[in-house]
C-alpha cells in the first residue's frame, strides 16, 4: 500500500509500523468485506478504505483492543455505511422462479441488478481465519447469496458471531451496541438464514480426487462441445443460472437441452479450470471472429456426491482479471 502522510522520521517510522502489523490482515478482511457486500470489486475498494481509515487514527490507537479487532469495526462500519446506499446483490434464483423447459425464450441481459459476483480463493480461501471455523462453508457461493437476504446489520452480527466466532461482548463492541442487541439480532439472523438457505449448502462435497474429476470432466465436454459427456456429470435435479441474465433452468433435461442447443458449439470455448468460494470453478474464453479467444466469464460449480448440483455462470468478463487471468488466450 503507497500511503503518504506527515514528513518526518516519526511519521515514517508509524507508516512502517503500520504497514507491518496491519497487513497480515488485508486477505481476511478482503473476505469479510465480501460477505457484507457480496462483491469482490465493492470488497476491494471497502479494504482499501478501511485501511486508509486505520492509517489515519492509528496515531491514536491505544491497544485497548487487538488491533484485530480494531481493524475489523472499521472495515463493518464501513461496509455498513455502504449498504445504506446499495440494494443486496441477487443470484438469478433469488428473483424468480426457474424453467424446467429449455425452449423458453431466455430474458435479455439485465445490466440495472447489482448481481452477485463470486471471489477467487487465491484472494479468499487460504488466509480466511473462517476457512478454520467453519470450514468451506464460509465463502461457499450460496451461503454468500443467502446472506444478502439479510437486513445489513444482521448480516454484519451473523458473520462476526457465527463466522468468525467472535464474543458477543467484542461484537457489540465493533457496532457500537449492546450484548443483547447483538444476540436479538444473531436470532433473527439466524431464523432468516434457515429460510433462505440452500439445503445442498450444509452437505458435504466429495473428495478432493472426485472434484477433480467433476471439473476436468466438465471443461473436457465444453472443449469437445459434447453435451452426451455432461449426462453422468450432472445431477437429475441440476440447476443452471447465468447473471446477468434472469432466466434459469431446473432439472437435467432442461440444463442439457439449453446447453446443447444454445451453447455448445466445436472449437467455440476454451476453459481454464481454477477455484471460486471455496468451489470448483472455471474462467471460459470464447472464440471471437478474428480466431482468437476472448474472456467471457466465471462458471462456479457446486458438487453434491459424485456430480454437478448447480452451474452458476456469470456472463461478466470484468471478472476475470480478478482471478489473475489474461482477457484473451493466444491462437
Amino acid at each position: 500500500m503507497n500511503l503518504t502522510g506527515p514528513s518526518g522520521e516519526a511519521a515514517m517510522a508509524s507508516d512502517a509500523e503500520f504497514a507491518t502489523l496491519a497487513e497480515p490482515f488485508r486477505p481476511e478482511l478482503l473476505a469479510h468485506c465480501y460477505r457484507l457486500l457480496g462483491s469482490i470489486h465493492d470488497a476491494e475498494d471497502l479494504v482499501q478504505e478501511t485501511y486508509l481509515r486505520a492509517w489515519r487514527a492509528f496515531g491514536a490507537f491505544e491497544g485497548r483492543s487487538s488491533l484485530r479487532r480494531w481493524l475489523y469495526k472499521i472495515a463493518t462500519m464501513a461496509c455498513l455505511t455502504a449498504l445504506e446506499t446499495r440494494s443486496r446483490r441477487p443470484l438469478p434464483s433469488g428473483l424468480g422462479a426457474p424453467s424446467d423447459d429449455h425452449r423458453v425464450a431466455v430474458a435479455p441481459r439485465e445490466p440495472s441488478v447489482a448481481w452477485l459476483q463470486p471471489a477467487p480463493d487465491t484472494l479468499l480461501g487460504a488466509y480466511d481465519p473462517a476457512a478454520i471455523v467453519a470450514g468451506r462453508s464460509g465463502v461457499r457461493l450460496a451461503f454468500i447469496a443467502a446472506l444478502q437476504f439479510l437486513p445489513a446489520r444482521q448480516r454484519a452480527v451473523l458473520t462476526l458471531r457465527d463466522v468468525l466466532a467472535f464474543p458477543t461482548a467484542e461484537v457489540a463492541e465493533m457496532l457500537d451496541t449492546t450484548t443483547a442487541a447483538v444476540d436479538s439480532a444473531l436470532r433473527r439472523a439466524r431464523a432468516r438464514l434457515a429460510e433462505a438457505r440452500p439445503v445442498e449448502d450444509d452437505l458435504a462435497e466429495p473428495d478432493e480426487e472426485t472434484r477433480r474429476a467433476l471439473l476436468d470432466g466438465y471443461v473436457d465436454a465444453f472443449t469437445r462441445a459434447d453435451p452426451d459427456a455432461l449426462v453422468n456429470l450432472l445431477r437429475a435435479d441440476v440447476e443452471l443460472e447465468m447473471p446477468p441474465i434472469p432466466t434459469w433452468f431446473t432439472g437435467r433435461p432442461a440444463v442439457l437441452g439449453f446447453l446443447a442447443s444454445r451453447v455448445l458449439r466445436r472449437d467455440l470455448w476454451r476453459m481454464v479450470p481454477t477455484r471460486a468460494n471455496g468451489q470448483p470453478a472455471v474462467v471460459a474464453y470464447a472464440r471471437v471472429a478474428d480466431g482468437r479467444y476472448e474472456a467471457h466469464g466465471v462458471e462456479v460449480l457446486t458438487l453434491m456426491g459424485s456430480r454437478i448440483a448447480r452451474i452458476t455462470a456469470f456472463h461478466d468478463r470484468g471478472l476475470v482479471p480478478t482471478f489473475g487471468l489474461a482477457p484473451a488466450l493466444a491462437t
